[in-house]
């Protein structure tokens, strides 16, 4: 089951691209043996792009048909480790061709999105930059793979 981190605005070189690069990495290696992967991160380009709604067109052409969208948002559940790679785990048994991660730029996610969504997650009540938000979710992506795997990455 392919994993999709869809975000708007492009994420350039620097520490940031090099943590998510690292997670994306160390998740494939995890993941694949366990039918999870690839893991992949698209940057939406805004420059053309007036506010959420047309944030929202944007990333939705960037998710893949038939893909579980879940938008990351502040109004979202909070989820453990453990219960995300649950989650995660319950798609892939489900045959679910994949999962799609949206996050918005600096005004979130439109309604319409967060409407469509079939989860929505959130890292807790404050506000994250999106270039952490994609490293967070990045991460978060990947333990839950080496939970799912049973190494020894997680300890709770």
């Amino acid at each position: 089951m392919r994993l999709t981190i869809c975000a708007v605005g492009r994420l350039r070189a620097g520490p940031e691209r090099d943590l998510i690069d690292d997670y994306v990495a160390r998740f494939d290696r995890t993941g694949r043996p366990l039918g999870l992967g690839p893991l992949s991160e698209t940057g939406i380009e805004t420059r053309k792009l007036s506010g959420p709604g047309d944030e929202a067109a944007a990333l939705a052409r960037a998710v893949p048909d038939g893909d579980v969208l879940v938008a990351l948002d502040e109004r979202g559940r909070t989820l453990s480790s453990p219960q995300l790679a649950d989650r995660i785990g319950r798609w892939r048994d489900e045959a679910r061709p994949g999962v799609a991660f949206v996050i918005g730029g600096a005004d979130g996610l439109s309604r319409d999105m967060r409407d469509r969504a079939e989860m929505s997650l959130s890292f807790g009540p404050m506000v994250w930059p999106h270039m952490l938000a994609r490293v967070m979710l990045a991460e978060q992506l990947y333990r839950a793979a080496s939970i799912l795997a049973g190494t020894p990455y997680h300890r709770a």
